[in-house]
């Protein structure tokens, strides 16, 4: 008869970690329309909310089934859903990015200050390219920064990003002087106004923006890794996931979205004002990936889930708004389904 193991030896084994108990499920080549319809399921509820207010206005709300209405809610938030894809993978890692307004700012103070120097006047082209990509850039190396403190100064994820999020509108307000910029670029102004066949270019951008942010969330390997680090970074360390590195390109990609966001606000305003540049921005990214179903603890990462809760979220606005109610109003009732998400949740992490 075989001798038990003792008390030790089972804890020991207990504590045994290996990849496998730590990764999700390796990502599938071919898993195509069964996989996205999987992700339709998980979220059901944020899908159906979002068709109850779709009838709701097309039933009650004049003239909303027009082309003209499509294009208005789709641009109003076109750049929320763009910083939110970033924010959905930061907060998949079970960390928050609170600087990504501030970024906004900055990417869009930026911009004019390029292609309207003097040294462009001959080569105006080169500007507006300098001015759709340093900017950006600029921003992602930012972001680049929030991680840094969060991976090597151990700093708490809001404690970090709270840093920029007061500085970096300084910094904005510092590069300008605190004066509004107004410019007549249609070249660049294309990125916030283009209409190619009809469609906004933002809005084709953000689908761009979250077709890849989904392929890298179920199609790679990177993806896996950012919900290990969000599930249990130390076991994921353990598991060979670098879990550091991990960290600091969530960041950094959060901080590049804002700045093509930045950039889209100021091309549909033809101004930069570093005061009221991606204002509010952070809560609005945060709320949609709160109503989509991605746990604020980490280790999930919800990408449809959060495409429709920041269409609910603009729906929601737009039908209190045509029906006369105060902008105030829809505040509150976007920080009750803030707070509605989160106990929800919090429910489903008990069952």
């Amino acid at each position: 008869m075989s001798r038990p193991l003792d008390t030790e030896a089972r804890a020991t084994e207990a504590q045994t970690v290996s990849p496998a108990t730590v990764l999700p499920t390796a990502p599938r080549r071919a898993e195509g329309w069964p996989g996205l319809w999987q992700d339709l399921r998980q979220s059901r509820a944020s899908l159906l909310i979002l068709l109850g207010l779709l009838l709701f206005n097309a039933l009650f709300t004049p003239h909303f089934l027009s082309v003209q209405t499509l294009n208005v809610n789709l641009t109003q938030v076109a750049t929320i859903i763009i910083v939110a894809m970033g924010m959905t993978l930061v907060i998949a890692t079970g960390g928050v990015d609170l600087s990504v307004g501030s970024l906004m700012a900055i990417s869009g103070v930026l911009a004019p200050l390029i292609f309207l120097n003097a040294a462009f006047g001959g080569a105006p082209a080169l500007g507006v390219a300098l001015a759709l990509t340093v900017p950006v850039l600029v921003a992602g190396a930012f972001g680049w920064l929030n991680g840094l403190f969060v991976t090597r100064l151990r700093l708490q994820p809001i404690v970090a990003t709270l840093v920029l999020y007061i500085a970096g509108r300084g910094i904005a307000q510092v590069m300008t002087d605190g004066q509004l910029q107004s410019f007549t670029r249609p070249d660049f102004a294309y990125i916030g106004l283009g209409r190619p066949f009809g469609v906004p270019f933002q809005v084709l951008l953000m689908l761009v923006v979250v077709a890849v942010t989904y392929w890298v969330v179920k199609r790679t390997v990177f993806g896996r890794f950012v919900l290990a680090v969000g599930g249990n970074a130390a076991a994921a360390r353990l598991s060979g996931v670098p879990v550091d590195q991990v960290r600091l390109l969530v960041y950094t990609l959060s901080g590049l979205l804002a700045g093509l966001a930045g950039l889209i606000v100021i091309a549909i305003n033809s101004s930069s004002d570093a005061n009221q540049v991606g204002q509010g921005m952070e809560l609005d990214a945060i709320a949609a990936v709160a109503v989509g179903g991605t746990l604020l603890s980490g280790g999930r990462a919800q990408v449809l889930g959060t495409f429709f809760g920041a269409l609910i979220i603009q729906l929601i606005r737009y039908t209190l708004l045509a029906k006369n109610v105060p902008d105030a109003a829809a505040l509150v009732v976007k920080a009750a389904i803030i707070v509605a998400a989160v106990a929800l949740q919090q429910r489903r992490r008990r069952e």
